[in-house]
């Protein structure tokens, strides 16, 4: 399960390819420098305004705290919303002003939409939603010193809400969705130990899965089943935080993820379960870099230099699936914040080149999903469109910049799910100098 050896030195690679005969041999961690002739692309340059900005986005965007949840197929997403509520004319103590309720997006269809889920009573801003591949969306709520499950679903012009339970611990968080779509997990951590609970699907409200030794948090999904969890992991005292997996149908039997360096904090941020391809954060280079490995695999964990633009943070949040075997064909959706706002970067191992574009207007930034033919889905929300999807087809890597539009929007690249265009298929990137050797395939 260990995605590399550990050694104590870092090699400098330049101009290697991903899988160059004898790279995988030594165990160490690998720096990829980008080719001087192919500076990161991207609009108005690394850190700039890229094109479409608004003057909002200029100017600074309001915090946002509630969170926006696509559910593991992508076909359901859910957030809390803000509401006008008007005063209550009985003189009670409710007033004018506004409120969260839950919203539910359902983005499945040709023409995406939402449906509001309110209840009597309005939700805190920090309650979390999650929404199920049914359609369901899971509430957690903080009650005192519990943290109570429910489940939300439209009932005609109401809300039906089905208790599901509570969890008394000062902190609980809800884990990515599961990948089965029927389960959600939570998790408690502590100074010394962490628990993994079941708040939905289980057969008598909330249950206990597993207890990790350490303080964990993070989150992510292995295989397809819900059954292996990556949790990122701090020793009691003290020390690095390492990814570990979590075995949840072995009472949370522990297995080692990640060992780059002894003394390296070295956590998992995404990983495909199909091609095994993982998207790591470490600062086994000296100092925090986004890098990749495979799952099962002997070769070392490469850090790539395009993918740490000047005056901007990068963070993965999406992996094409379906590209058995192929982790260097995958394509990588990543948020890139700057001081002009957040925008929209892609990016393949294979490929060793960031392609940057700008986001739609009132994107939920950090959000979205790869169908298998490669085209990039994103949820978004602006004055013209309560509820929409923005469709950006992947770009080749053999013509650098190059984004296709038979279909997607001559100009921006983007267009509304709405609109009756077939999305457009996806070419698939030849590996080239990259032939998967040596690798063991877990499983």
């Amino acid at each position: 399960m260990t995605v590399c050896a550990i050694e104590n030195e870092t090699a400098e690679v330049s101009g290697a390819s991903p899988d160059a005969e004898g790279a995988g041999n030594t165990g160490e961690t690998v720096l990829e420098d980008g080719s001087p002739d192919e500076p990161p692309e991207g609009p108005g340059g690394p850190g700039g305004a890229p094109p479409g900005t608004s003057p909002a986005a200029l100017a600074g965007s309001p915090p946002v705290a509630p969170a926006f949840t696509l559910s593991a197929d992508g076909s359901y997403a859910a957030r809390l919303a803000l509401a006008q509520v008007t005063a209550d004319p009985s003189g009670g103590a409710a007033g004018a002003g506004e409120a969260w309720f839950v919203e539910r997006w359902t983005l499945d269809g040709h023409e995406p939409y939402a449906v509001p889920l309110p209840l009597d009573q309005p939700e805190e801003p920090d309650s979390e939603v999650l929404p199920l591949a049914d359609g369901r969306v899971l509430i957690r709520r903080r009650v005192a010193d519990r943290h109570a499950v429910s489940l939300l679903y439209p009932t005609g012009p109401g809300t039906g809400e089905l208790p599901l339970g509570a969890v008394e611990c000062a902190e609980l968080a809800l884990l990515p969705p599961s990948p089965d779509g029927v389960s959600a997990y939570a998790l408690s951590a502590g100074p010394r130990a962490s628990s993994v609970w079941l708040v939905a699907g289980g057969a008598f409200g909330p249950e206990l899965v597993a207890e990790v030794p350490g303080r964990c948090s993070g989150g992510v999904w292995l295989d397809r089943a819900g059954r292996m969890l990556a949790l990122d992991r701090e020793m009691p005292g003290g020390g690095p935080v390492k990814a570990v997996a979590v075995d949840l149908e072995r009472g949370g039997e522990v297995t080692p993820l990640l060992q780059i360096a002894p003394d390296s904090n070295d956590r998992l941020l995404l990983a495909d379960p199909d091609s095994g391809l993982l998207l790591i954060r470490s600062n086994a280079p000296g100092h925090d870099r986004l890098g990749w490995g495979v799952l099962g695999s002997c070769l070392p964990v490469r850090f790539p230099e395009c993918l740490r633009p000047a005056d901007v943070a990068v963070t993965p949040f999406a992996v094409q699936p379906g590209q058995m075997l192929m982790p260097e064909s995958c394509a990588v959706a990543l948020r890139i914040d700057g001081s002009a706002g957040s925008w929209v970067g892609v990016w393949r191992p294979a490929g060793r080149r960031l392609h940057q574009r700008a986001a739609p207007a009132g994107w939920r930034a950090g959000r979205g999903v790869w169908t298998r033919d490669g085209v990039l889905r994103l949820p978004y929300a602006d004055g013209a469109v309560a509820c929409g999807v923005a469709l950006l087809e992947a770009p080749a890597d053999e013509v650098p910049g190059a984004w296709s539009s038979s279909g997607c929007g001559a100009g921006s690249g983007m267009q509304p799910s709405g609109g009756a265009v077939p999305l457009p298929l996806c070419k698939p990137v030849p590996l080239g100098q990259a032939p998967l050797t040596g690798r063991m395939v877990p499983g």
